[in-house]
């Protein structure tokens, strides 16, 4: 774009965008530039009228004939095989269910399990020090688990972390079990090639776990293409499906009759109402599942997942690197000499759809942004982050957010002493 970029001709190309018309099917508030996506969705049209349906007729009139009548009981995989479209899945191998750090927890147990068997001396897991806290945490417990049980067996599990696709490379070997990676980091939105590195893993006879937390919805995926063993993930970022709605698994067929996973809870069951005493594993990926499904949170997600679907990935993808090209632009030209550094990656191939900058004073800044109504959000250390969501932010949205940042820097409004006092959530 260069010289001949301004917000008038923004306005011209947002007149012919194929997918303007999908800003309609969100609720957002008047006098706010929302570029928080990637953390927390929009709430789409008819959300609220879904849970009130759930609540006041399923529920209210229903009662408790409506896990049948209602379709309750299938839910769980009735949206995963929706969702799985996005994933590159097959039927029958994703499940929505629980949260993401409980199917890490899982994932990575069964993992594990399949690995006693196959390659017993498999004792280390690989994950990248700049993950989601969540992944390194629930990988840190489950070894220390299986330590504290085997110790006396001289069982040793351990957390190996890597930085770069060198070091990973490196790491891998024949004690490697599994390698657990978000194949869009949250902090900075680099991407990690993920046929590439699943064929990496595996040849190193590793399992390989994917968290789509920031790529469901975002970017095109291909498990099965890639070959990839399971996936995690939430449904509240880019699949707008409200405040800690619940997450997906994804099990590769092929590993998902071989052992179930340790939460075995009663809806996992091959037969949940025979009331057995005895615990035997559904024989599909409803063995991912654990106990009874929060119904009215979980019919949300299928609101913000149908809008999701009906758009085409290509141009949403398209769109999705417009867009933070053109953030990433505006920042570095009209808001260059006050210290914003890029932390994400200019390259196509390696990015999501959210774009970073370090800022010694980026707290402070960002509660700025936000009181003036562009709404991003902020995570250690010193990282502005600004979620690009095509479905429901335009060209001149990214101009005016940039606009609203510049005068922000230029002033140094971002000094007043309200904006250093740190919320419970950034």
């Amino acid at each position: 774009m260069g010289a001949l970029l301004s917000r008038e001709a923004l306005q011209e190309l947002d007149q012919a965008d194929a997918l303007a018309s999908y800003k309609e099917q969100f609720v957002l508030p008047e006098g706010v530039l929302y570029l928080d996506g990637n953390s927390l969705g929009a709430l789409p049209v008819g959300a609220a009228q879904r849970a009130a349906e759930v609540v006041a007729t399923e529920w209210g009139q229903g009662l408790i004939r409506s896990w049948n009548s209602a379709g309750w009981f299938e839910m769980p995989t009735r949206l995963g095989d929706k969702l799985g479209q996005l994933l590159g899945a097959n039927a029958g191998e994703t499940v929505v269910t629980d949260t993401t750090s409980l199917n890490l927890f899982k994932a990575l147990a069964s993992a594990l399990r399949i690995q006693q068997v196959d390659g017993p001396g498999r004792r280390v897991l690989i994950t990248e020090r700049d993950n989601f806290p969540t992944d390194i945490y629930i990988a840190e417990g489950l070894a220390d688990l299986l330590n504290s049980v085997g110790a006396e067996h001289g069982v040793s599990y351990e957390v190996k972390l890597i930085d770069t696709e060198a070091e990973l490379r490196a790491a891998l070997g024949d004690d490697t079990a599994v390698v657990s990676l978000s194949h869009v980091n949250y902090r900075t939105g680099a991407m990690w090639d993920m046929a590439a590195i699943t064929r990496a893993a595996h040849e190193a006879g590793a399992l390989i776990v994917w968290d789509l937390a920031h790529a469901a919805g975002a970017v095109p995926v291909e498990l099965n293409a890639s070959g990839a063993d399971y996936a995690v993930g939430c449904t509240y970022k880019y699949l707008n499906g409200g405040p800690g709605s619940p997450a997906f698994i994804w099990v590769n067929a092929k590993h998902q009759d071989r052992f179930w996973q340790p939460l075995s809870g009663w809806w996992s069951h091959a037969q949940p109402f025979e009331m057995a005493t005895n615990y035997a594993p559904a024989m599909d990926v409803r063995r991912f599942m654990c106990g009874t499904q929060p119904i009215t949170s979980m019919a949300m997600v299928e609101t913000g997942l149908d809008v999701t679907l009906s758009a085409d990935m290509g141009q949403l993808r398209a769109k999705s690197l417009e867009l933070t090209d053109l953030f990433i632009e505006l920042v570095e030209t009209r808001c260059a000499g006050f210290g914003l550094e890029l932390v994400t990656p200019r390259a196509h191939a390696q990015r999501g759809s959210h774009v970073s900058f370090q800022h010694p004073q980026g707290y402070a800044i960002m509660a700025a942004l936000i009181d003036r109504g562009v709404i991003g959000d902020y995570r250690e250390p010193e990282v502005l982050r600004f979620g690009i969501t095509p479905l429901y932010l335009s060209r001149t949205d990214i101009w005016d957010s940039v606009e609203i940042l510049r005068e922000i820097l230029h002033t140094e409004a971002w000094q007043r002493e309200e904006y250093s006092v740190r919320n419970a959530v950034t």
